[in-house]
């Protein structure tokens, strides 16, 4: 069966795809329409389904497996999906695992590092911290994505993610020997983990309740106090700079973050956290482009778009 990333514009098809996103629509007119977000396992496209029915509003809905028709066109220089039909079909037939994008690396290997990242770190106050926090949240550290849709939004991301600035967090602290290393190693691992609470998880990720009323970056924090006091390292330094580097690693007030980075590894935490996403978000666009053409303008990157040479270097 084809592939997202394999679609060649003017092609059609009919085949079963995961809605990602479904958000409702209406014409300049008073139609009904669907803009879709459509994934397997290769990527995600978007489409739009028009002229939709009652009965299609039943079927077509976030994180269900739908038989699709459709045609692939050329829109803004990006392919996109143009919706026919729509119809049930029994999920129990198919593998899920054909659906969802998942981080590259495997799982036990990402577990690994993991436990090298923690061996790494010297200082006892910082890796019982973070070790707690990991032990809380469980299994879905490595389950879980990183962002619904902007960066490392699939099956895995938040884990890919964290490592990935770990592995820049090394490189740097050898390039900086004035950086605290330990601090910065249980920043990267960390800031992140309130998204196992805020997103709903890998196949339809949807922001929870809890979510949009507190945000990731508050229940990091509350969680950090009371993984603490269990510990009785509450009143530690360490206990002190780790709320910090979860508190300001986004960088930057309309970003989020309630203070701004106030030691040396906060202002590189925040500055890797923002490469590694924006990166991912790069790379992910230039996957589904062909070479000598543009990405669709990313919304995360200042709508801007990206080539994709002829040529790799």
């Amino acid at each position: 069966m084809v592939k997202i990333k394999d679609m060649k514009e003017r092609e059609r098809y009919d085949i079963p795809l995961l809605v990602k996103e479904c958000r409702n629509g209406t014409t300049s007119k008073g139609a009904p329409y669907l803009n879709l977000v459509l994934q397997d396992s290769s990527g995600t496209i978007d489409a739009k389904y028009w002229d939709v029915k009652p009965a299609d509003l039943e079927v077509v809905k976030t994180g269900r497996i739908v038989q699709f028709a459709f045609d692939v066109l050329l829109y803004n220089g990006s392919l996109q999906l143009r919706v026919a039909r729509a119809s049930a079909i029994d999920e129990n037939q198919v593998k899920l695992e054909e659906y969802l994008i998942s981080a590259a690396q495997p799982e036990e290997a990402r577990r690994r590092s993991l436990d090298e990242y923690l061996g790494s770190i010297r200082n006892e106050n910082y890796r019982k911290l973070v070790t707690g926090l990991l032990e809380l949240i469980g299994d879905r550290y490595f389950s879980y994505p990183a962002a619904s849709r902007i960066h490392h939004s699939y099956l895995g991301g938040l884990s890919e993610h964290s490592l990935s600035m770990a592995s820049m967090a090394e490189d740097i602290c050898r390039h900086y020997p004035q950086l605290n290393h330990d601090l910065l190693i249980s920043g990267a691992l960390i800031h992140d983990i309130g998204k196992t609470a805020e997103m709903s998880g890998a196949v339809s990720t949807e922001y929870t309740l809890e979510g949009k009323l507190e945000g990731h970056i508050s229940l990091a924090n509350g969680w950090l106090t009371e993984v603490a006091a269990r510990l009785d390292l509450d009143d530690t330094e360490e206990c002190i700079l780790l709320h910090h580097m979860i508190l300001s690693h986004h960088g930057h007030y309309e970003f989020g973050s309630p203070v701004l980075p106030m030691v040396m590894e906060a202002e590189v935490l925040s500055l890797i956290d923002n490469l590694d996403a924006r990166m991912n978000t790069i790379t992910h666009a230039l996957e589904s482009t062909p070479a000598g053409g543009w990405t669709s303008k990313l919304f995360a990157l200042e709508n801007r778009q990206f080539y994709k040479p002829k040529k790799a270097q």
